[in-house]
């Protein structure tokens, strides 16, 4: 009879766990294979999926993290040109004209085709918008003197 209750115990536990039981037992440290198990370092996401996050960001208006999401996605990979787009976007939030201009024209520079380029008329309007908002350099002090 202890016989029979001692394997419905052991059955059932092998049912509730899904695999056999095994008792602990202390087993000498053995180095991981091929470093399957080893930590790895941290490894930044895809530049996509950091503009991604970054426009999370954007839309909430959160800015400084937008402005990260996009560095980060720049770092991976330099020539992604929705990364530019949308940090031109950021600084443009930020009040920073200057380099919300420097982003657009990065990104349109880095766009696959000229075609492409030119086709995207609304960061060209951004871009003459923001133009106009910049102090200007020197050139309409001259033109100024001249009328006075």
């Amino acid at each position: 009879m202890r016989w029979i209750v001692g394997v419905a115990l052991a059955l059932i536990l092998v049912f509730q766990t899904g695999g056999p039981v095994v008792c602990a037992q202390k087993q000498p440290a053995r180095p991981p294979a091929n470093n399957a198990e080893a930590p790895r370092p941290y490894v930044s996401p895809s530049a996509s999926k950091s503009v991604e996050i970054g426009d999370y960001y954007l839309r909430r208006k959160k800015f400084n993290a937008a402005l990260s999401r996009f560095q980060e996605a720049l770092k991976t990979d330099p020539h992604y040109a929705p990364a530019y787009r949308e940090l031109g976007k950021v600084y443009e939030g930020m009040g920073q004209p200057q380099k919300a201009v420097d982003a657009y024209r990065k990104y349109l520079d880095e766009l696959p085709s000229a075609q492409d380029a030119r086709e995207d008329k609304r960061i060209h309007k951004a871009i003459a918008r923001l133009e106009n908002q910049l102090p200007s350099r020197g050139k309409s002090s001259g033109s100024q003197s001249t009328r006075q």
